[in-house]
């Protein structure tokens, strides 16, 4: 499919029997909350997600948790009127008190059921297409969640079911449950993590994989230089990656992205998100932005096309393990189920 501004978005299946959607999604998280939040607008997010949609675009990802709710509510009145042909993913599992604090995370079959009622309500949809479990909870046996979230496909609430940051031992649990169609983890050329176990599990399993953050939370745009290009109320201030000594080490993996991008005639963006794209057809990376313009340049990515020659070059100068700091400081790591 041929968008306006003339990229060719390619269709992509999620698992051996889940929901086609467009290579490149759009993630909806920083929209409502995190980053840049003086900086939010709903009128404006609702024209980069019809302008996203209208350039072809049929994935959108947000989840209960995201601004306590606010971001569902978003995304509903965004759909209304134009929910046909759109792949809606939400997700459940992080709880969290009505000051927004984090509370930790639920996946007991009476949760399930009550968030999928709750997001069903804010989205103001009947289904939802693809229903996460946004974090494993080690109290509940995997078992016991994925049967609660099959009861919800049985009764017509859900059509698809995934996983998020769950480890490849628990995904094998889940689907012996029920099929899984995706599994969603951050993945990117600073996060390479899931080619070593997990990628090779849900390529066994016939699993889509869904990458989030693939820009790095937009470190690997190159628009920040130094810490004070962020808002102060953002919080990838408190991020490691964005924090002291971390953030002038990976500046420099920034600039030999830059670089290599200036050869292939593209963005950084774009190099950073062709190469989630060249990593294989099962993944499809869910870039979110609260602007038309980088929804643009983000879906020119599908027209970066990387030779052997290129991934080998990309390779070398950002091998696994390249980035300095972790993905998210001790306690959220704490929540990743591995």
């Amino acid at each position: 499919m041929k968008s306006p501004t003339g990229t060719t978005l390619h269709r992509r299946r999620l698992g051996s029997h889940g929901p086609e959607v467009t290579s490149l999604g759009l993630g909806c998280m920083g929209m409502s909350e995190f980053y840049s939040p003086s900086h939010m607008d709903d009128r404006e997010s609702i024209r980069v997600i019809h302008h996203y949609l209208d350039t072809g675009g049929n994935f959108l990802d947000t989840a209960d948790m995201y601004g306590t709710g606010r971001n569902e509510e978003l995304v509903g009145r965004a759909l209304a009127g134009r929910r046909n042909g759109v792949v809606l993913a939400t997700k459940f599992g992080n709880v969290r008190g009505p000051r927004g604090e984090f509370l930790g995370v639920r996946g007991d079959p009476a949760y399930v059921r009550q968030c999928c009622d709750a997001s069903l309500q804010r989205l103001n949809v009947e289904t939802i297409d693809l229903y996460y479990q946004h974090r494993v909870d080690p109290k509940v046996p995997i078992e016991d969640t994925v049967g609660a979230m099959a009861e919800l496909v049985a009764a017509g609430k859900v059509r698809h079911l995934g996983l998020s940051e769950a480890a490849p031992a628990t995904i094998r649990r889940a689907a012996r449950v029920h099929p899984i169609a995706a599994l969603q983890t951050e993945y990117s050329l600073w996060s390479r993590d899931p080619e070593s176990a997990v990628l090779p599990a849900v390529r066994e399993l016939g699993i889509g994989f869904v990458a989030y953050s693939p820009l790095g939370r937009g470190f690997l745009t190159g628009r920040f230089k130094t810490l004070e290009d962020l808002p102060t109320d953002d919080y990838r201030r408190n991020h490691p990656r964005f924090a002291g000594g971390n953030f002038e080490k990976n500046l420099q993996l920034v600039a030999k992205i830059e670089e290599l991008a200036r050869h292939k005639g593209c963005t950084p963006s774009q190099l950073a998100l062709a190469w989630v794209l060249a990593q294989g057809p099962d993944i499809v990376p869910i870039p979110g932005t609260k602007q038309i313009k980088y929804v643009d340049e983000n879906l020119g990515a599908a027209n970066v096309v990387l030779t052997a020659v290129d991934l080998r070059e990309i390779d070398a100068v950002l091998p696994v393990g390249a980035a300095a700091g972790d993905r998210y400081h001790a306690q959220a790591m704490a929540a990743v189920n591995r």
